[in-house]
């Protein structure tokens, strides 16, 4: 059996080569997203003698909150001393199994077209690489299905804890003392919502995948090739 490459650029054109190109696109949408995100939100404090200020929330990837200043160090606000105080959550866990998720698929989905268009005469000769194949894209549909969902309870956690109200339950000033907090200036997070979605949509795209995989494994080809009840095979011409 010859092992070396053959360049054969045909599974492109059949589903098991489409969609893996569908998969290493979504992948990189889906942690490209997450990865760079940088954004401030600003707070604006209205004290009681009239006078503004103002404080930045810094976060980004992987949104440790909790190492995120609001406050960096003992600072007189609204004539009132304000100890260092920092943001509230911690979805870094969520964030980077997202991530990790991401960049492992979309290693995966060039590895297997470089075998696809490479080397499928050896891949469909040998029942190890279709069963690996699709024992490894099911894994990767539940790991999508979970990390998905941790992240869109973690991206949540990220929007409680920098919104006007948590905010206010965060910085002890804006509890009385006749200072109003609020946030007057948002970060964008199209991008950090997009992830989500897309994180959902590689779910659903690597589980139509799992099918074009399965079918080239002998698990497909057996339960179609066994004679049923009653019938007897036919011996194949001389």
């Amino acid at each position: 059996m010859m092992t070396g490459f053959r360049l054969n650029l045909s599974p492109l054109k059949e589903p098991l080569g489409f969609v893996k190109v569908v998969e290493w696109l979504t992948a990189i949408f889906a942690f490209g997203s997450v990865g760079g995100f940088s954004g401030t939100n600003i707070i604006t404090l209205l004290c009681g003698d009239g006078k503004n200020e103002t404080l930045s929330a810094n976060f980004h990837y992987p949104f440790r909150l909790s190492q995120i200043p609001l406050v960096p160090s003992n600072t007189s606000i609204c004539n009132h001393s304000v100890a260092a105080t920092y943001l509230v959550g911690d979805s870094a866990s969520a964030s980077e199994f997202f991530v990790g998720t991401g960049v492992v698929c979309f290693l995966y989905s060039m590895a297997a077209l470089l075998v696809y268009l490479g080397y499928m005469h050896v891949y469909k000769d040998s029942d190890f690489g279709p069963i690996f194949d699709f024992l490894l894209t099911a894994i990767l549909v539940f790991l999508w299905l979970v990390c998905s969902s941790a992240w869109a309870k973690g991206l949540q956690n990220v929007k409680d804890a920098t919104n006007s109200n948590g905010i206010n339950n965060t910085l002890a000033l804006c509890k009385g003392n006749n200072v109003t907090c609020s946030v007057t200036e948002f970060a964008n997070l199209r991008s950090l919502n997009f992830s989500v979605v897309f994180g959902f949509l590689n779910m659903f795209v690597w589980a139509g995948n799992a099918w074009f995989v399965y079918k080239e494994t002998r698990w497909h080809s057996q339960k179609f090739s066994q004679p049923g009840p009653g019938h007897q095979q036919v011996p194949a011409p001389i």
